[in-house]
């Protein structure tokens, strides 16, 4: 897959779910669960055990299907491993360049992780694809837009606090994907291996996106 694939893959429908867990007996499960559901690309974070052989089983069982990246990424080894082993798309949860370098020789979209505007700068001058706001609760959607404002040239994701809710408030305050945790993978659903239930939150959160970006008066 290429990397204007790849990108287009994330924009629509625009929600990375994030698998985060003590285990990843369940995670094959999640992702068909989310997929079934609408919602097509994830990652699952390093500190998550076993998170690198879960990239490569979700990609032999689902394929094109599922586009899977690799999140919690703090240095280039790390980056280069996961995305060896499959990852389509590499997430940060701060401001890491040479993760960034690492991720643009290869060829693969990062979101790079930053709070202040100088952050977000940063990142976007070292080559980040996209700016992963986070944590994006303590602030909201007002922040973002703010944020925006003199920096129109960054590419928002918003991550963390992000819910059916409010998604529609992050998306018209110009952030481009949303990055969803717990409110959408929580460790409850995990444990119950309630696989119905993670379908239908995904359900919400893609009906939630979709009624944000549909044209006014449609």
């Amino acid at each position: 897959m290429t990397k204007p694939e790849i990108l287009s893959r994330l924009l629509s429908p625009g929600i990375i779910a994030i698998l985060r867990a003590d285990s990843s007996e369940h995670l094959l499960a999640a992702a068909e669960a989310l997929l079934l559901g609408g919602v097509t690309a994830m990652e699952v974070t390093m500190t998550t055990p076993g998170a690198l052989e879960t990239i490569g089983e979700v990609n032999r069982r689902f394929g094109h299907q599922i586009l899977m990246g690799v999140g919690s990424v703090l240095d280039p080894e790390t980056a280069r491993l996961a995305i060896l082993a499959g990852a389509q798309f590499v997430v940060t949860p701060v401001v890491r360049p040479e993760v960034i370098r690492v991720c643009n020789r290869y060829s693969k979209p990062i979101a790079c992780g930053a709070l202040t505007p100088t952050e977000a700068l940063l990142a976007h001058d070292s080559g980040a694809d996209f700016v992963k706001i986070f944590p994006a609760d303590q602030f909201g959607p007002t922040y973002i837009r703010n944020i925006l404002a003199p920096l129109p040239m960054l590419q928002v994701v918003p991550t963390g606090g992000v819910t059916p809710e409010n998604a529609g408030d992050f998306l018209s305050a110009g952030s481009v994907a949303l990055g969803v945790g717990s409110s959408l993978v929580s460790k409850s659903v995990l444990e119950k291996g309630d696989w119905a239930e993670l379908t239908r939150r995904a359900q919400r959160f893609v009906h939630a996106v979709e009624t944000a970006r549909a044209p006014v008066g449609s």
